[in-house]
């Protein structure tokens, strides 16, 4: 994590005003929450829902060694270490734009619609057979989130892996900038956000930005398969040259992937002459995995190490869980999210796994889609198989335009739409058998996982 004396964070920062008897104090981390700082931490009160300049002097108490202080706010403790600065956001992204300067480092920055997280995981489970690797922790892929991963990262580290969100344009172009990355990654474009960007032209545009803070020399890794971003990558290279590698299943690929089997075991597939396997389901999870073959590869893994690395990875939580359940069944738990690209991954998936009596798919609300939303939901019914899924659930009023299309194909009684999703999981225990396999697919702010508990008692 960066440790430097209080002056230089000062100029790192780009404020002003610290004390000159405060100037040699050693900053070691820092911390935007003062119920969790630690000794010797820079407390940067961040203003979100609650203005983190009310707890400053707490946040001192507590052992931090310092603070910032935005210039517009009035009462400063004086008689605290402080740095003045126009904005403390900026700040925090300013020091850790320094930071990474000056560290010794492949950083490579992850962004798409969907996989982010995942393929964050992928990268750091096979990059450590051979590196020392630095990863995001959990969803701090934000304007705060991927500084302070940048500023915890340790000097010893070969490699950092960082995931980066957005909401709108802009967001990615003052990421990547910040993390300066040698390798970026897209991993696909869907239709989330549609509601803030309007078109997938304008999310491709928008996720194409993480090449604005490329090193020299620095490569993006793209989703060959997406014809959005091959056009949104002629316009740029037009002007300026860009190293690339594309993955996918299509044929113009640098890195191909073929012959792909899923089973309840996970996914096997491969790529040239080799054959890899991860303990993950689904067609767009071995596409994570191909991206990161081709990263991996970039940096000198070789294709074994690649498969011991698969072999340890550990799936982040609600991605195609698998759970079973004592009484026999199995719950596959995908609702961390959900767009209408992913959740036609997630049932092609869930329709293609054998060794189960009957399925049960369960589909909440996809979220922020804009004025299609209706649209997409009636895509996702009318591409239900009757022959290869037995029941369908529906929660939300948007799921059941889905449940609408599926009535129409489906036996009769074999779908349902709810609104209370414990009456949803008491309906949905009272039917489930040993042997049979569940699938949990939705945004997160429907919420499915919640029935789990229900399911599992």
């Amino acid at each position: 994590m960066i440790s430097q004396k209080l002056k230089v964070i000062e100029q790192m920062a780009e404020g002003s005003g610290l004390s000159e008897e405060h100037e040699e104090r050693l900053i070691q981390g820092v911390s935007i929450d003062s119920r969790t700082v630690k000794s010797g931490n820079l407390f940067i009160p961040i203003i979100r829902n609650l203005d983190g300049h009310n707890y400053v002097e707490d946040a001192i108490s507590k052992g931090a060694s310092a603070s910032l202080w935005q210039k517009d706010h009035p009462n400063p403790p004086i008689h605290l270490p402080l740095i003045f600065v126009d904005d403390c956001l900026q700040s925090l992204q300013n020091l850790a734009a320094n930071y990474r300067k000056g560290l010794q480092i492949k950083v490579i920055g992850i962004t798409g619609s969907n996989g982010k997280t995942t393929t964050k995981e992928m990268l750091n489970s096979v990059l450590q057979t051979k590196f020392r690797v630095h990863k995001t922790l959990g969803n701090l892929n934000s304007q705060i989130g991927v500084p302070l991963t940048i500023l915890d990262i340790d000097k010893s580290s070969e490699v950092a892996v960082i995931e980066m969100g957005m909401s709108e344009r802009g967001q990615i172009d003052r990421l990547t900038r910040i993390a300066q990355p040698d390798l970026a990654v897209i991993t696909m474009i869907g239709v989330s956000h549609l509601l803030s960007l309007g078109s997938r032209e304008e999310i491709a545009a928008s996720k194409l930005e993480i090449v604005n803070g490329l090193q020299n020399g620095g490569v993006l890794v793209y989703n060959g398969d997406e014809p959005l971003l091959a056009k949104g990558l002629e316009e740029i290279t037009s002007a300026n040259p860009l190293r690339t590698i594309s993955f996918g299943e299509e044929e113009s690929n640098d890195f191909k992937v073929e012959n792909t089997v899923t089973n309840a075991d996970g996914s096997f597939f491969t790529v040239g002459d080799r054959t890899y396997s991860i303990p993950l389901l689904g067609a767009h999870n071995i596409i994570n995995a191909l991206a990161t073959i081709a990263i991996a590869s970039k940096l000198g893994v070789d294709p074994a190490e690649i498969n011991e690395g698969f072999q340890t990875l550990k799936a982040p939580g609600m991605r195609m869980e698998k759970i079973d359940s004592p009484l026999g069944f199995t719950i596959i738990n995908d609702a961390w999210n959900a767009s209408p690209v992913s959740m036609s991954a997630a049932i092609k998936t869930f329709e293609e796994l054998t060794g189960y009596t009957r399925k049960h798919l369960v589909l909440g609300d996809m979220l922020e889609l804009g004025d299609q939303e209706q649209d997409f939901h009636r895509d996702i019914g009318r591409d239900l198989d009757p022959n290869k899924i037995h029941y369908v659930y529906t929660v939300g009023a948007l799921s059941r335009h889905i449940a609408f299309e599926a009535e129409k194909r489906f036996p009769n009684g074999n779908v349902q739409t709810f609104m209370d999703k414990r009456e949803l999981a008491e309906v949905l225990t009272n039917k489930v058998e040993k042997n049979d396999v569940i699938l949990l697919k939705g945004s997160r702010g429907i919420q499915l996982d919640s029935i789990l508990p229900l399911l599992l008692q």
